[in-house]
This record gives C-alpha cells, sequence and structure tokens, in this order.
C-alpha cells in the first residue's frame, strides 16, 4: 500500500489515501468492534483471532503504508530519474534502486509501528480475546488485586516490547555501518 502512494497511476494513489486515512482516522477498538459484532450481521462469522488478526493488520497497514511512502519520497527524485535514463521500468527502478535506499530510511519508524502494535494487542481484550489485558482483568476480579494484576500486565508488555525495540537499534546500528561505509 505504502508503494500504490507514490505509483504515477494517479487511481492507486486515491485507493492508498483512501484506505490510509479511513484507517489512521477512525478509533482501533471501534474497528475492532465492526469486525466482531459487525461483520456477524452482515453473514460473515469470524473466530475471535481471525478478527484480531485482521483487525490489527488493517489498522497497522494503514501506519506502514505511511511509512513506506514517506521513506521512498524521502529519495531524491533524481535517483528515479537516473533509473530511467538507464532504461529501468518504474518497477525495476522502484525494486532495484529507490526501494533499497528507502528501506534504510523506513527501518526506524517501522520498528516503532510494531512495538505499538504489541501493545494495541490490548484492544483484543475488549472482544473477548486472550490477551495480557484480558487475563489480567480476570485474574484481577477473581483476586480483587487490580494494582499488582497491571503492573504485571505492564511488565509483560515490557518483556516484549524491549527486546524488539533493541535488536530494531541493533539492525539499525548494522545498517548504518554497513551501508555508511558502502556510501
Amino acid at each position: 500500500m505504502g508503494v500504490l502512494g507514490v505509483t504515477p497511476v494517479r487511481p492507486l494513489r486515491w485507493v492508498n489515501r483512501v484506505y490510509v486515512e479511513f484507517f489512521q482516522n477512525t478509533p482501533l477498538v471501534t474497528q475492532m468492534f465492526f469486525y466482531y459484532y459487525g461483520l456477524p450481521r452482515l453473514g460473515l462469522v469470524l473466530p475471535v483471532l481471525a478478527v484480531g488478526v485482521i483487525g490489527l493488520g488493517v489498522y497497522t497497514g494503514a501506519y506502514i503504508a505511511e511509512i513506506v511512502r514517506a521513506g521512498i519520497q524521502s529519495i531524491h527524485r533524481g535517483q528515479l530519474e537516473a533509473a530511467y535514463s538507464q532504461g529501468f521500468t518504474y518497477g525495476q527502478a522502484m525494486r532495484h534502486i529507490v526501494l533499497p535506499q528507502a528501506f534504510r530510511i523506513i527501518m526506524p519508524p517501522l520498528t516503532n509501528q510494531f512495538v505499538n502494535l504489541i501493545k494495541n494487542s490490548s484492544v483484543l481484550s475488549l472482544i473477548a480475546g486472550y490477551d495480557i489485558m484480558y487475563q489480567a482483568d480476570a485474574w484481577s476480579a477473581y483476586n480483587l488485586l487490580y494494582g499488582v494484576a497491571y503492573l504485571v500486565a505492564a511488565l509483560l508488555y515490557l518483556a516484549l516490547t524491549l527486546p524488539t525495540a533493541f535488536l530494531a537499534r541493533r539492525l539499525e546500528r548494522r545498517m548504518q555501518s554497513t551501508w555508511g561505509a558502502a556510501s
């Protein structure tokens, strides 16, 4: 979807804008409720896991599309023109020239979005998903220890997100040293 945001074909750019604007500007919880409660009214019943995967995927995909679009647009237009002058098609120029350069720019916000995806999974507790927050709610209701339950949930989210962020920074440094030496 991110590549569609910079394609020379205007209707495809329009599809990108509609997708991104709709999913970024409506709350995730509203989207999840629609998938879980609204789709069955339209005759499409999905298991909770499918609702979670589709809901989080479509929502996060809109943000990733913007990250990719912005990363591509950050590459100087002269790179694309140079590729054209060498006989590349638009697709070849994107694949071999523009996207490899954009990837280095895209990586940091992309990994941040992955961390946000992990945290956004807490919304699944609202549609009877068995995520960390759902378990914290169930345990705290039984034991009446809400502070402990939510502190443990926060620590579990940290246990998932901190290593991800650490690995992302390490990959970013590695890419900087590898690509920095090459340029």
